[in-house]
């Protein structure tokens, strides 16, 4: 049985990304694995099905064929914009405009590495959807903060890649989620999250890929938890580097981590405004894990 605890944390944690590297499905195969997992026992741990924006014509081709979820409600998209958000912004609200009864675009996802590109960004965007800023995790991160902040949008963090260099040290992404929490910044992270618990894994699927270090969406969870209750940045990047999966509990009281707590109304709120998801190429692999560590019946 699934813990109150577990609920709280983990209830449409997982942003399906499996057109994204490295799974990398094809449109058609992606729509119908997020078909799949939407009639799954776990659906509850699902959340958008993340799509470029530039494939939005894919994607409606696909759910023609597709069948329609036995639960009527429709799909919730977040959608990835580029420089040329402009066209973009046309395409979003033609696609909410056809077919608001299957799948609608709820959110956008974009990156900004300056003052100029996130101003210019933000002055584009249609009304009516949730924003993620993908933010680079260095000195100018705190004054990109600000302005994410007093633009009333969500900060984004790469968690991880099919690449070494793309996986960031526990310091910055401890510093990210301190000035998160401080600054009243929600946020959802991307990559390299396939594993509940820190630990080395291959980057890829590819046979004698490469091995890493990599970070654990239940380290990053339970950090965030702990950041939003006030924990130093010193003492999250303590969590986000903890490889013992028994240090983690998720139980009918909340969170616990060691010597520390969560209550499950704290996490409820904290999923809420703070910390609300992870983008995954694979949604079937978090299940398969946090049901080996006995966190899913």
């Amino acid at each position: 049985m699934t813990t109150t605890g577990a609920h709280a944390l983990l209830s449409k944690l997982v942003d399906y990304a499996g057109l994204f590297p490295p799974t990398g499905l094809g449109m058609a195969e992606a729509v119908a694995e997020y078909g799949r997992q939407l009639e799954s026992a776990e659906a509850w741990m699902l959340g958008r099905f993340v799509v470029p924006a530039a494939r939005l014509d894919e994607l409606e081709e696909a759910l023609m064929v597709a069948p329609a979820p036995s639960s009527g409600q429709a799909w919730s998209l977040s959608a990835l914009v580029g420089p040329a958000f402009t066209t973009h912004a046309d395409e979003l609200a033609g696609f909410n405009a056809r077919h608001s009864g299957r799948a609608r675009v709820e959110s956008v996802e974009f990156r900004a590495a300056s003052r100029f590109e996130l101003e210019a960004a933000l002055d584009t965007i249609p009304s009516g959807l949730s924003i993620f800023v993908e933010l680079p995790l260095d000195s100018g991160l705190d004054e990109l903060l600000r302005m994410v902040k007093g633009r009333g949008v969500n900060g984004k963090v790469r968690t991880g890649g099919v690449v070494p260099e793309a996986i960031p040290g526990s310091g910055p992404l401890a510093r990210f989620l301190e000035a998160c929490a401080l600054g009243g910044v929600p946020f959802k992270a991307t990559a390299g999250l396939h594993h509940p618990v820190r630990g080395e894994h291959p980057l890829t699927y590819d046979e004698g890929a490469p091995r890493r270090t990599m970070h654990g969406f239940l380290n990053l969870f339970a950090a965030a938890a702990l950041a939003h209750e006030g924990m130093s940045a010193a003492e999250i990047e303590a969590v986000l580097r903890e490889t013992d999966a028994t240090a983690f509990r998720l139980d009918e009281e909340g969170l616990g981590w060691r010597d520390r707590r969560v209550p499950t109304s704290a996490l409820v709120l904290m999923r809420r405004d703070f910390a609300t998801s992870f983008g995954s190429c694979s949604f079937a692999e978090p299940v398969a894990d946090l049901a080996a560590l006995g966190l899913l019946p």
